[in-house]
């Protein structure tokens, strides 16, 4: 297959979400001096995580805005040990917000990747993060020169998987389905999306390795080996 425009998920696929939310929530947990109301930051890291995973597969149905979403993921741990705080947890939400942009782990073999892909295709983020850090990280970590286009959910009006945010990015690239694939670690909102769009797919199953099997163009544990897929 000769592919012409190549579609990239942001979080977890090239910018290492999880070590970077870890380290955020890690100076948040310190600043408020949680370790009165939890054993440990493990502990509460955990049931924020949990809890944010659920919030933001409800937010890809449209079941839930995303300012419940904001909400509840810090309302949820400090209810679990009984000081429930509505006010604190819209702060953290927002202090989380300004600082999460700032970190700049990405996934091992980002940048060689997103070298070797700008000199053969144009590039486009397509993401359902929210507007007011997915810019910022793109600044922080120097990313924003690899990509012709960043297509966000806010700005698209769709979330993934809905076919709509694809077809959307295809228009601005002026793309066809049969000429481009899309890479992202989300096998429902990426693979499952570009899927219902008739886009080819590379799932990169960068914290999901157990799930192997699944129906998809390309698969691969590494962004090593996509050179070798494209």
């Amino acid at each position: 297959m000769s592919y012409k425009y190549v579609f990239i998920d942001m979080d977890d696929t090239i910018w290492d979400f999880h070590a970077n939310a870890k380290s955020s929530l890690q100076e948040l947990y310190d600043n408020r001096n949680f370790d009165k109301h939890f054993d440990n930051f493990e502990q509460y890291f955990e049931i924020y995580a949990k809890r944010n995973l659920e919030l933001w597969d409800q937010y890809g149905k449209g079941e839930i805005t995303k300012e419940a979403l904001s909400l509840e993921r810090f309302l949820h741990p400090l209810r679990q040990v009984g000081v429930a705080n509505e006010e604190v947890a819209i702060i953290m939400g927002k202090e989380y917000l300004d600082l999460l942009p700032t970190r700049t782990a990405l996934v091992p073999y980002a940048l060689e990747l997103l070298d070797y892909l700008s000199d053969k295709y144009p590039l486009s983020i397509v993401s359902n993060g929210f507007i007011e850090v997915q810019y910022r990280k793109l600044k922080t970590c120097r990313l924003e020169h690899y990509f012709s286009h960043v297509v966000l959910s806010e700005e698209a009006g769709f979330l993934k998987p809905d076919k709509r945010i694809f077809e959307y990015a295809m228009k601005l690239n002026g793309s066809m389905p049969a000429e481009t694939i899309m890479i992202g670690d989300s096998y429902e909102a990426d693979i499952i999306g570009a899927q219902n769009a008739g886009i080819d797919q590379i799932y990169f199953r960068y914290s999901n390795t157990s799930t192997q099997n699944l129906p998809c163009s390309f698969s691969t544990d590494s962004l090593r080996e996509i050179i070798g897929i494209l």
